[in-house]
């Protein structure tokens, strides 16, 4: 992991606004090491997002493919536009049958990346799945990145971890970066 702080701090001092991110690199790592282990691994990734960070989401969705990245395509898919109905999901059962679709629909699995409000409706499926990859707001949650929604500069910071997610995974796919050192 020791490889992947040290990349983490000097790509956060590379880049002249993210200084605020060095403080919290120790909560990054681990995270995002789960995530591109994760997506190495060949599972697909379901991201969901609030109704507030819906715009976060379609620019996450139309980046990560981008094809001028020249690295593999890699499953990222909206689950809300894929599963409209989870939003009208109420009990235990519905979200079982969820799961039980998505393990067919994904036989070398999946993993959740929810960015919102810890109290959103979707949270009721995202906190049931192991490994997920959380950007939480307001709240404290166990294997999260907590942001907070008063912060006037949030949409910025999103955008920047992103981009410092993307240049991690990028890394890692092409082979200049070990996750397990």
């Amino acid at each position: 992991m020791q490889q992947l702080l040290k990349w983490t701090l000097q790509t956060i001092r590379d880049e002249d606004c993210f200084s605020w991110m060095e403080e919290y690199r120790y909560e990054w790592a681990p995270l995002v090491k789960s995530a591109v282990s994760q997506m190495i691994e060949g599972k697909t990734v379901l991201l969901v997002t609030d109704t507030q960070r819906q715009w976060f989401g379609r620019y996450i969705l139309g980046k990560v493919n981008a094809l001028e990245k020249n690295r593999p395509l890699l499953p990222v898919y909206p689950l809300v536009q894929m599963f409209p109905s989870i939003q009208n999901f109420s009990n235990t059962q519905d979200l079982q049958l969820l799961e039980d679709m998505l393990e067919i629909s994904y036989p070398n699995g999946y993993f959740v990346w929810y960015i919102g409000k810890g109290d959103h409706p979707f949270t009721k499926f995202v906190y049931r799945c192991e490994e997920s990859f959380l950007w939480i707001l307001d709240e404290e949650v166990e294997n999260s990145f907590l942001l907070r929604s008063s912060d006037e500069l949030l949409d910025i910071k999103l955008l920047q971890l992103y981009k410092l997610f993307d240049m991690t995974l990028s890394e890692v796919l092409f082979g200049d970066l070990d996750l397990e050192s």
